[in-house]
């Protein structure tokens, strides 16, 4: 496998057994009243709680134990508003590797301190896609660090697949799995893991509407990337991956959520759950919670993506 490949089901057996050593098994929630809200019988794959505080740490320590010896030693490179750049920061760290991580302006401020705290050098750049990728080949061109792509990448992927093989291995059969997504690392991994040990669940993916090119890409078979993401969901706003999109176009239904029912969903996280969880983790809740019909009378299980929240800035707090 390559960085530029697309995974399969061996390099998601492969990228179990490779990050087991370093990253955890997290836990699954259930509740009775988040049961009687949507109808459905619910289990969250609380990700929040994973090393780094998102999902995103599988796909980071795969791709980084994944280089060779030489490789390696050169350290790596990512672009991320904060959790993908807080993850492969971490990984580095347990291989004892550099890290450099490109961060757009308007991060959120708990993000970047996980990014700084896991030892990595920021490279600070404008809020879009083509400036981080810019940023990106500078870095790569002056230290020799290897790229790795925050969903892009075969072996990011096939990580992030490992959460949704988890929560099937150990608590399913499921007949539906809802995850967040973004540029679809997650998501597409969840569609290799149910292709692996539940080729008869549906995958239902939960989209901001304000950066929703998932949807428009998918409906449209073809990638549909030009917008502009005004999303309270800030892990969700890059944009759907090549790869990506081809692993899931045919194998997911998208559910476009606005703001306003996600921050409902994250609410009732916190209060219910007693779980900090961040807006791009809640969205897969409040889909649920949308379209209850939908996923009536069913085994749904529910990746909790991440819990980096900025504390001083909560959406329900008053000023």
């Amino acid at each position: 496998m390559t960085d530029s490949s697309l995974p399969c089901v061996d390099d998601l057996l492969a990228a179990a057994t490779r990050i087991a050593p370093h990253a955890s098994v997290t836990p699954v929630l259930q509740s009775h009243t988040l049961d009687g809200l949507s109808g459905a019988q619910l289990a969250f794959k609380a990700e929040h709680l994973q090393r780094g505080g998102a999902f995103k740490f599988r796909g980071a320590c795969n791709a980084v134990w994944a280089l060779p010896e030489a490789i390696a030693a050169r350290g790596v490179v990512t672009h991320s508003s904060g959790n993908h750049g807080a993850a492969l920061a971490l990984a580095a760290r347990t291989r004892g590797i550099a890290c450099h991580v490109v961060v757009p302006e308007g991060a959120v401020a708990a993000k970047l301190a996980n990014i700084e705290r896991h030892g990595a050098t920021l490279w600070r750049c404008a809020p879009s896609i083509a400036a981080r990728e810019a940023m990106c080949a500078q870095v790569e061109a002056e230290t020799g660090a290897t790229l790795v792509h925050p969903y892009a990448d075969a072996r990011v992927i096939a990580g992030q697949g490992t959460a949704a093989l988890e929560l099937i291995g150990r608590h399913g059969p499921f007949d539906t799995l809802v995850v967040p997504v973004g540029g679809g690392g997650l998501a597409a991994g969840t569609a290799l893991a149910l292709r692996a040990a539940a080729p008869d669940a549906r995958l239902v993916l939960a989209e901001p509407a304000g950066a929703a090119d998932a949807a428009r890409s998918l409906a449209a078979g073809a990638l549909r990337l030009d917008f502009t993401p005004d999303t309270i969901c800030d892990g969700l706003r890059g944009t759907l991956g090549a790869p990506n999109f081809a692993l899931l176009h045919g194998a997911a239904e998208v559910i476009v959520i606005d703001d306003a029912a996600t921050v409902v969903a994250m609410r009732l996280l916190w209060q219910v759950l007693k779980q900090v969880v961040e807006p791009s983790s809640a969205i897969a809740l409040a889909a649920i919670l949308a379209q209850p019909a939908r996923f009536a009378g069913q085994r749904v299980g529910v990746v909790l993506s991440g819990g980096n929240v900025d504390l001083d800035a909560l959406p329900w707090a008053v000023a």
